[in-house]
């Protein structure tokens, strides 16, 4: 099998030297040009990231996008890779903790309305007020009463934000119960990780089937033509990552998109907007 020499490395100035001189040699390089695809794409859509920004800022648009979905979906590292070069002056990441006691008195919402963007700011929200239409209701953090309530008011809330201007865009990362587990057993190996592993992470497998009937029906009752549900099939985490960023960059007609120089259409194989008979990996 062929192999790199000091006379090749003393010739190769950048990766892309290192890949023809790779293919020259018939090295089997295919995962790291995966790799250094997944990179120039997603430095390419993230610069449109930045550009997107600027336009808000500039039209004193409010926009949010929640990202929902199973735990270890991918969520925090896609919001990661969003908001990795924007200005923090109009962006903010949202992950609110358990409710105080103060809040389990006031109106469900209240803590999330401080938090929606002010004119011209991007809010991530890192798991939102549908804390309530699945996590809640499994793990016994709300009663039937509070949830029902609770279900019935979203869409009326979702059209008031509508009727105002704010524009929200609800993601659903979407696993399967084996890439799950897979995942969380990576977490509980890696020291870096386990941090991100919690009692009710532990519950994830074992009520699987208790998260796909409150998924599907939050799915139900509050896709609306307004405010839809747009479902990512995040078994691959980086194919996630480029096609949600893909999504938000195709909802707005910001100034000079026809000349990005990398492919603006999310892959409807991997993007899809909720319909009742759509074919899904996490239930």
């Amino acid at each position: 099998m062929s192999q790199f020499t000091q006379e090749d490395f003393e010739h190769i100035k950048n990766r892309h030297d290192l890949i023809d001189v790779a293919k020259a040699k018939g090295i089997r390089f295919k995962k790291y040009l995966r790799r250094v695809k997944y990179d120039k794409e997603l430095r390419l859509l993230q610069a449109e990231l930045v550009t997107l920004q600027q336009w808000i800022a500039a039209n004193k648009m409010r926009v949010a996008v929640i990202f929902e979905g199973r735990d270890a979906a991918g969520k925090g590292g896609a919001i990661k890779r969003f908001v990795e070069h924007l200005n923090p002056r109009s962006m903010r990441v949202v992950a609110l903790s358990k409710p105080t006691e103060t809040e389990q008195g006031q109106w469900y919402f209240r803590r999330y309305i401080k938090e929606l963007p002010e004119p011209g700011e991007i809010v991530f929200f890192d798991r939102s007020w549908y804390n309530r239409a699945v996590v809640e209701p499994v793990m016994g953090f709300c009663t039937k009463s509070q949830y029902e309530h609770f279900m019935i008011q979203v869409p009326e809330f979702e059209h008031m934000l509508y009727a105002d201007g704010i524009v929200v865009i609800k993601f659903w990362f979407s696993v399967s119960k084996e890439v799950q587990k897979d995942r969380f057993e990576d977490r509980l190996s890696n020291p870096l990780k386990r941090w991100k592993f919690s009692p009710v992470d532990m519950k994830g497998q074992e009520l699987w089937n208790d998260y796909t009937f409150y998924k599907e029906q939050m799915f139900a009752k509050t896709h609306t033509t307004f405010s839809p549900w747009i479902i990512i099939r995040a078994n691959s985490k980086k194919t996630a990552r480029l096609e949600s960023i893909r999504h938000v960059l195709s909802r707005f007609s910001y100034e000079d998109k026809e000349n990005s120089e990398v492919n603006l259409l999310p892959d409807p194989n991997i993007v899809t907007r909720f319909y009742r008979h759509i074919e899904q990996i996490d239930i």
